[in-house]
């Protein structure tokens, strides 16, 4: 569980799901640089780890939202707070 929080992309999908629950396309376009492969790779992952819930909507073709777990809200909380320490001691890109 702790490889699957602590990686780079799990980091960035529990902090994209912070303020709201998201589709899986929304998911995709929130985080720069995922793959659809990586990000399902990810999600499925966090979702068995309890982190994150997934919903299925029968339609054609189907809506996937995801969402935090309320565990997966108390671990988000502290790694936004140490993204943000570390973003904001990084030198301006350009």
């Amino acid at each position: 569980m702790v490889d699957h929080v602590t990686s780079r992309w799990g980091i960035w999908v529990l902090i994209s799901l912070r303020s709201n629950d998201l589709r899986f396309y929304e998911l995709r376009e929130s985080i720069q640089g995922i793959s659809e492969k990586t990000l399902a790779q990810t999600l499925r992952a966090l979702v068995q780890d309890g982190l994150v819930w997934r919903k299925v909507e029968p339609t054609t073709p189907p809506q996937v939202t995801y969402g935090l777990t309320e565990f997966g809200r108390d671990l988000g909380e502290p790694l936004e707070d140490l993204f943000g320490r570390i973003t904001r001691r990084l030198p301006p890109r350009g």
